[in-house]
C-alpha cells in the first residue's frame, strides 16, 4: 500500500523532521508501507549537496528580512525554493521492494509528475541532461532526493499556482537562464482551464501509486499507523 497524507501548509522544518522520522521507521520496519506526504510550505530556500554559493542571489540577512527561511539539506541537487501554491510531494519509499536504482527512481518521479499533468490536460516532458519536468523549455517541477538504506525522502516540487516570487533570490537548480513556470500560467497561455490544486495533488498520488504498483490508502485507513506530525 501507499499511505498518502495530505497535510496542507506546513512549516518546512516540521515536514523535514517528519520525513526523517517516517524514513527511520520505514528502515527499521516499524512502518510496513510506503508513504507519500503532500504539503505546501511558507517561503523557504533549500540548498542541496551540490549547491554553489553563487547560486544564492540574496544574503541570509536579506532573506530573513523578507520572511524567507534558508536551509541546508541532505538531498541531492542545487538550490531551489518552496512557496505557497507549489505542490511539494515527499515519497518515503523502500526501494528494496521495488528497484534499487536511484536513476530509475528519479525517472519514476518525473514520470509521475508528467502523468499527473497529463491527467489534468497539460502536456509536459523531460529535457535532455536535466532532472525535472519541463514544458517547451520552461521548468515546471524540480526534483531532489535523499536515500538511506534504499529508503527515500525529499522529492518533487511542482509549481501549480505559486507566484514564483521567491525564485528571484536564487539561480533555480543552478541552471543559468532557466525560466520557471507554473501549471496555472501554462494553462492560461494555451486557453486551458487551470486545474484545482487538490486535483493536481490527487492526480500525482494516483500516478505515483500506479507506477510503483501500490494501492492508495489515506491516513488512518486499513489500520495503518502514521507517525505524529508533532515535533515534540
Amino acid at each position: 500500500m501507499l499511505v498518502v497524507r495530505y497535510l496542507g501548509v506546513v512549516d518546512y522544518d516540521i515536514a523535514w523532521a517528519l520525513q526523517k522520522r517516517v524514513a527511520a521507521d520505514r528502515i527499521s520496519g516499524t512502518i510496513a508501507h510506503d508513504t507519500l506526504l503532500v504539503v505546501q510550505h511558507p517561503p523557504v530556500i533549500t540548498m542541496g549537496r551540490s549547491t554553489k554559493p553563487d547560486n544564492l542571489r540574496s544574503t541570509p540577512e536579506q532573506l530573513s528580512a523578507s520572511g524567507i527561511k534558508l536551509r541546508e539539506v541532505e538531498r541531492g541537487g542545487d538550490v531551489t525554493i518552496h512557496e505557497p501554491g507549489q505542490l511539494v510531494a515527499y515519497p518515503i519509499i523502500d526501494l528494496h521492494q521495488h528497484r534499487k536504482d536511484l536513476h530509475w527512481y528519479l525517472r519514476q518521479l518525473e514520470e509521475a509528475t508528467i502523468c499527473s499533468l497529463t491527467s489534468c490536460g497539460l502536456d509536459s516532458g523531460r529535457q535532455a541532461g536535466q532532472t525535472g519536468v519541463w514544458r517547451e523549455g520552461r521548468k515546471l517541477a524540480s526534483i531532489g532526493v535523499h536515500v538511506r538504506n534504499w529508503v527515500t525522502w525529499h522529492g518533487v516540487a511542482l509549481n501549480v499556482e505559486n507566484n514564483l516570487g521567491t525564485f528571484d533570490h536564487v539561480v533555480p537548480c543552478g541552471i543559468d537562464d532557466v525560466v520557471m513556470t507554473t501549471v496555472a500560467r501554462e494553462c492560461a497561455a494555451t486557453g486551458l482551464p487551470a486545474p484545482a490544486f487538490d486535483e493536481v495533488a490527487r492526480a500525482f498520488a494516483a500516478c505515483l501509486a500506479q507506477l510503483f504498483n501500490l494501492t492508495i490508502t489515506n491516513e488512518g485507513e486499513a489500520g495503518v499507523a502514521s507517525p505524529s506530525l508533532a515535533t515534540g
